[in-house]
C-alpha cells in the first residue's frame, strides 16, 4: 500500500490579497471615485484577475496588450501595479514610482476597459490621476507641454495658420519641431485650417420648430476640421433647430486630463460651465461632435467637479449629433443617400457614449452601415504622436482597422467621428478620405455632392 506523501500546506487564509492586517495607503485624489467609496485604494483593487484584457477577439480592451503581448501592458498588469503601490510592500515610492509610470506609459487611455472589463476598471482615469501626482511640481515630458496644451497653441496659431503650417511641414524643420515637441518625427503634424469654425460661422435664425441647440466648438473640429462643424450646423438647421455657438473660446479640458494636468483641466471646465451656464439652466441640448470631448462632459466632468449642479446638467444635456436627432427630432428624415459605409467607432463612443443613435442617423439616410469591430485605432489623442509610441500606435491600427479600410469595396465611405481615428487612417493610407457622420448627413442634403 502506497502511503502517499506527507505535506504541510499553508492555511487557507495564509496568502489572502487583503488579509486581516490589510491597511492600504489612502492618498488624496483629484477624481472622486464615487463608485469606489471615494477611495483610490478601492479603485486600484477593482481588478480580480479574470484576464479578459488579454484577449484579441473583439471589443476595444486592451490595445497595448494586443500590440505587445506583455502582461505589464494589459489592464490587469497595470491594475496589479497600482494595487501594489497603495499596498506599499513591493512598490514603496507611491506616486513617484517609475515602475508604475513605465507600465502606464503605453496605456492609450482609450477607456475600453471601462466598458469591456467585467468589473469596469477605468485605467484611463487612473493614469490621469497618477500622472497628475507623479509630475506635480516636476518637469514633465515635452509632449505634455505641446500636445497637452494643444488648445492654447491652436488659439495662437489661428492668428497666422498658413505660416504655422509652412513652418511645421518644411523639410528638415518639421523634424526639429517634432523632436522639440516630444513628437515622433514619423508622425505628420496635422495642419491648421485657414479659418476657425467660430470665426467663419454666422448663425441663421430659422425660428425652428425644434428649438435651440448649442453646437460645441471642440478644439479639433474648430481648428483643424471646421468643415465638419459647418456640416453639422447645416444638418441641425435642416432638422429644424436654431444653432448657437459660444461667443467665447471654450474647451472641455480633454488634452489636460489625458496628460494628467488636472489642475488646469478643472479651471478650463469651470470656464466652460460659466459660458454654458445660461443654456444649461433652461435645458438647451449641447451637441458635441468629437466623441472624446463628449465623453469628458458625460463621464469625467462630474468626477472632477463633484456637487456642481451645472456640471451635472452638462453631463445630462451633452448629446452627439445622432442623439439630438433621435431624442429631439425623432420624426425628421434626411434625403436618401444609397451608399455603403465602413464605420470605425471611436473608443469613447464604445466605452461611454454608445453608438446606436449615430448609426441610426446614417441608416435613416439610406446608408448601408457596417460598424467595424476593430478595436482602438491606435492614435488615441496625444498617444500616437508621442515619441516612443509610434510602433505600438501603428500596430494597433494594422491589427484590424487598416486591413478593413484597404479591403473595402470601391465607393464605400469610411466614416470615423473621432479626430484621432481620421488622422490615423489618413496617415497610414494617404489616399483615404475618412468622414465624420455629420459630413455624410450634410452630403445627403446636397444629393450626395462632395463625397469621395
Amino acid at each position: 500500500m502506497n502511503p502517499g506523501k506527507v505535506v504541510h500546506p499553508d492555511a487557507l487564509d495564509a496568502h489572502l490579497r487583503q488579509g486581516s492586517a490589510y491597511r492600504p495607503w489612502e492618498p488624496a485624489t483629484r477624481f472622486t471615485y464615487g463608485e469606489d467609496d471615494h477611495r483610490f485604494s478601492r479603485a486600484a483593487a477593482r481588478c480580480v484577475g479574470v484576464g479578459k484584457c488579454r484577449g484579441h477577439e473583439s471589443g476595444v480592451m486592451c490595445p497595448s496588450y494586443r500590440a505587445t503581448g506583455e502582461e505589464e501592458h494589459s489592464t490587469r498588469g497595470r491594475a496589479r501595479l497600482l494595487f501594489e503601490m497603495v499596498e506599499g510592500d513591493v512598490i514603496t515610492d507611491g506616486w513617484r514610482s517609475a515602475t508604475v509610470r513605465d507600465a502606464l506609459d503605453l496605456c492609450l487611455a482609450c477607456k475600453g476597459c471601462k466598458r469591456d472589463c467585467p468589473v469596469s476598471v477605468d485605467m484611463a482615469t487612473y493614469k490621469a490621476e497618477f500622472l497628475y501626482h507623479h509630475y506635480r511640481n516636476r518637469p514633465r515630458p515635452l509632449s505634455h507641454y505641446s500636445m497637452g496644451w494643444l488648445p492654447l497653441w491652436s488659439r495662437a496659431a489661428a492668428a497666422a495658420p498658413r505660416a504655422v503650417n509652412a513652418l511645421a511641414h518644411a523639410p528638415g524643420l518639421s523634424r526639429v519641431a517634432a523632436r522639440a515637441a516630444g513628437v515622433d518625427p514619423r508622425r505628420p503634424l496635422p495642419s491648421f485650417a485657414p479659418s476657425r469654425f467660430t470665426e467663419a460661422y454666422r448663425p441663421e435664425p430659422t425660428g425652428g420648430c425644434r428649438g435651440r441647440v448649442v453646437l460645441w466648438p471642440d478644439t479639433f473640429d474648430n481648428n483643424f476640421d471646421p468643415h465638419i462643424a459647418h456640416a453639422a450646423a447645416a444638418v441641425l438647421h435642416a432638422a429644424g433647430f436654431d444653432v448657437e455657438v459660444p461667443d467665447r473660446t471654450v474647451c472641455c479640458g480633454l488634452t489636460w486630463i489625458s496628460t494628467g494636468q488636472l489642475g488646469v483641466a478643472v479651471r478650463v471646465l469651470h470656464r466652460a460651465l460659466d459660458v454654458l451656464g445660461p443654456h444649461l439652466r433652461v435645458g438647451t441640448p449641447v451637441v458635441v461632435l468629437e466623441p472624446s470631448c463628449a465623453a469628458v462632459f458625460r463621464s469625467d466632468l462630474t468626477d472632477l467637479l463633484p456637487g456642481d449642479e451645472d456640471a451635472r446638467r452638462l453631463a445630462q444635456q451633452t448629446h452627439t449629433l445622432g442623439e439630438v436627432l433621435a431624442w429631439h427630432a425623432p420624426d425628421w428624415r434626411p434625403p436618401q443617400l444609397p451608399r455603403a459605409a465602413l464605420v470605425q467607432q471611436h473608443c469613447h463612443q464604445h466605452a461611454v457614449l454608445g453608438y446606436t443613435h449615430d448609426r441610426d442617423a446614417l441608416v435613416t439616410a439610406g446608408v448601408d452601415v457596417e460598424v467595424l469591430d476593430a478595436g482602438c485605432c491606435g492614435l488615441a489623442g496625444n498617444f500616437g504622436f508621442e515619441a516612443g509610441h509610434y510602433d505600438v500606435s501603428v500596430a494597433c491600427a494594422e491589427d484590424k482597422l487598416m486591413p478593413a479600410v484597404r479591403q473595402a469595396d470601391p465607393g464605400t465611405l469610411v466614416v470615423a467621428d473621432g479626430f484621432s481615428c481620421r488622422t490615423q487612417i489618413r496617415d497610414l493610407e494617404p489616399g483615404a478620405r475618412p468622414l465624420h457622420s455629420a459630413e455624410v448627413l450634410a452630403a445627403a442634403l446636397r444629393g450626395g455632392n462632395g463625397l469621395p
